[in-house]
């Protein structure tokens, strides 16, 4: 069973319960989580992927906080192409941290401590004010560094560092999220290859093939 819910500040923050080792397909949204097991007490960063990924885990309970596109690497203070396609414990970024441990050990919904943990740390290193421009402007990059006075290679070491990709690899991803998104919610795949901004539907669905590693149909019953 998987939930997620807003939560001011950040993407979201989810849990996921399982009552049996399982496997899932992760796939690249931009994003990068903040995830707690509280089978194993382990505290991990997920980074933001450029493929699919398939994930095992046993019996019991993660809970998580997304980060928006852009947003994560700041709070934790390295680079994001350093975090892409990975999974790293989050004591390597942070430090060691008793306080921490403890009150997610004793906290009745462990997302509210990982996301005040999160918040402060983005009070403390804020994202690259550019974050909001650079996700939502999928147009040529050569157009987009001139109106920002960067020139590409700015603007691609920019890209970099806060989302993981450069610009044509984060709109790339970002258009395949988009996607999904219609799919689950039942969308036809023709309508969404068009709203999306697909040549066509064998465009989506060689994007999502290459991006997720399964069609989509397949993609959204998994």
């Amino acid at each position: 069973m998987y939930a997620e819910r807003p939560f001011p500040g950040l993407a979201c923050a989810w849990r996921r319960t399982t009552t049996t080792t399982a496997a899932g397909l992760v796939v690249p949204d931009g994003c990068t989580d903040i995830i707690y097991s509280a089978g194993t007490g382990e505290v991990f960063v997920a980074g933001p992927d450029t493929v699919g990924h398939v994930t095992r885990t046993g019996p019991g309970t993660l809970f998580g906080v997304r980060f928006g596109p852009g947003v994560g690497p700041a709070a934790f203070g390295v680079p994001g192409v350093e975090l892409r396609d990975q999974r790293v414990p989050l004591s390597q970024l942070w430090g060691s941290s008793a306080r921490l441990d403890d009150a997610l050990g004793e906290a009745e919904d462990p997302c509210d401590v990982l996301a005040s943990a999160a918040l402060a740390r983005l009070r403390e290193t804020p994202p690259d004010p550019l974050v909001d421009v650079i996700a939502s402007s999928p147009g040529n990059v050569g157009d987009l560094a001139w109106s920002l006075g960067l020139s590409a290679r700015q603007l691609h070491r920019r890209s970099l560092a806060a989302f993981g990709y450069g610009p044509k690899v984060l709109h790339r991803v970002l258009r395949f999220d988009r996607a999904v998104g219609l799919a689950w919610q039942g969308v036809p795949f023709a309508d969404i290859a068009h709203r999306t901004g697909y040549a066509d539907q064998a465009h989506l669905s060689r994007e999502v093939r290459d991006l997720a590693g399964v069609p989509l149909g397949q993609l959204i019953r998994s």
